[in-house]
């Protein structure tokens, strides 16, 4: 029996369900942390426009600092053990904050460290995550499984600010923290009750670092449609970086809307993305996985060139169905290139091939933002729209060139030994 068929029992798969279980907690908790973070610091400590920016900065710096060697370090552990550990750690560092504020003893020199330490912490979450689910699911299951996950990351990413500010609002900043803090707890206690061994790391020696890493990123070097994956993949996210760090300047100062409806413009990326995770795994039995990322790709991009046309009348709209159209569209790329790199990847290497793909696709976003910014400063807001929608518009031509559009399915694709 093709294994590609067997992809609707994953939530009849208690263990799946216990990890799915960890994501909701982990990612609300994450999800509410984004608003009550910056809110401690501006409420509590009076923080300044830098340092707020500082705060935020820091919260990604572990990536760029840390990324590549995590996936060296996570092949050499137990998966879930990594995501039990670094989801406890997070647990203390965020806690420490309200327990600090009550104390007097907090400072934004601390939210600073606690910041960055939070982010290394999930950096090792983030790469041990994405190797662990082949551990639980069958390769048949990996894309329903991959869209589960992302309905929930969605679903929190969509809920989680607007819980964030009722908490922030009822009990205040600081405490709205221990939320988050449970939510890393919750996590902990959810991977623990998983009854599937934690499977030893399937590397049998220990190489140099450096050669680890290295050995990573040749493996998505020479995997042709892995690297037309990452190649469309950062392209789309520099130009989405700039467009994500204007959205707001533009919607504000340039179409002059009320800053209710500039809330409720930003929050239709979350309901796309929430429909992208719900419609991935009826897309890919019906369609195909290789051919559903391939056609979400190319329907959805040209929906971008719609946002500079947004008006504070009808036209507003335009933000919104852009908005919806991209983010279903990137929750599908996302299912459908997780799932292709922990098909073919040899299970040895897959932390380091998450590690390289993310270190790529992920490092070239605080680029867009600041080129964002550039080319608003010297020809305009709205005109940066144009620009950057046509370059995310033409960023899917690496697929064109590769693979995909002649492929149905992934496993097509024999993993190399």
């Amino acid at each position: 029996m093709d294994p590609y068929a067997m992809t609707t029992g994953v939530l009849r798969n208690p263990d799946f369900l216990r990890f799915l279980s960890s994501h909701v907690a982990d990612e609300l908790g994450a999800n509410i942390s984004r608003v009550a973070l910056p809110l401690v610091a501006v409420f509590a400590l009076h923080a300044g426009p830098a340092e707020v920016g500082v705060l935020s900065a820091l919260q990604t710096t572990a990536f760029l600092l840390i990324g590549l060697p995590a996936g060296v370090w996570v092949d050499r552990m137990r998966k879930r053990r990594v995501m039990m550990v670094t989801d406890l750690a997070r647990f203390l560092l965020l806690g420490s904050i309200p327990l600090a504020a009550q104390l007097g003893l907090l400072s934004i020199g601390m939210m600073f460290v606690v910041a960055l330490l939070a982010g290394a912490s999930q950096v090792f979450n983030d790469v041990a995550d994405q190797t662990y689910l082949p551990e639980l699911v069958g390769t048949g299951q990996l894309s329903d499984g991959n869209s589960k996950l992302e309905v929930v990351r969605s679903g929190a990413f969509l809920a989680g600010p607007g819980i964030g500010g009722a908490l922030v609002q009822l009990i205040g900043a600081p405490l709205t923290l221990i939320a988050t803090a449970l939510g890393s707890l919750g996590s902990v206690l959810f991977l623990g009750s998983i009854k599937a061994p934690d499977k030893p790391p399937a590397i049998t020696e220990h190489t140099s670092l450096l050669r680890g890493i290295g050995e990573g990123l040749a493996y998505v070097w020479q995997d042709r449609l892995m690297r037309m994956f990452v190649a469309s993949t950062a392209a789309v996210n520099l130009c989405v970086s700039a467009v994500l760090g204007l959205s707001v300047l533009f919607l504000a100062d340039e179409v002059e809307l009320a800053p209710g409806v500039v809330g409720l413009l930003l929050m239709s990326g979350g309901v796309g993305g929430l429909i992208g995770g719900l419609t991935a795994g009826w897309l890919s039995r019906r369609y195909g996985i290789a051919r559903m990322t391939w056609l979400a790709v190319s329907v959805a991009s040209p929906f971008g060139l719609l946002m500079p046309m947004t008006q504070a009348d009808w036209r507003v709209v335009c933000f919104a169905i852009t908005s919806m159209a991209l983010s279903w569209s990137a929750t599908l790329m996302n299912v459908g290139q997780i799932t292709y790199r922990q098909t073919v990847t040899p299970e040895h290497l897959l932390g380091r091939v998450n590690a390289s793909v993310r270190f790529m696709v992920w490092g070239i976003m605080p680029l867009g933002a600041l080129l964002g910014g550039l080319v608003a400063q010297q020809i305009g807001v709205r005109e940066a729209l144009w620009v950057f929608m046509a370059g995310r518009l033409l960023a899917f031509l690496p697929l064109l060139f590769s693979p995909l559009p002649r492929m149905r399915d992934f496993n097509e694709v024999q993993a190399r030994s």
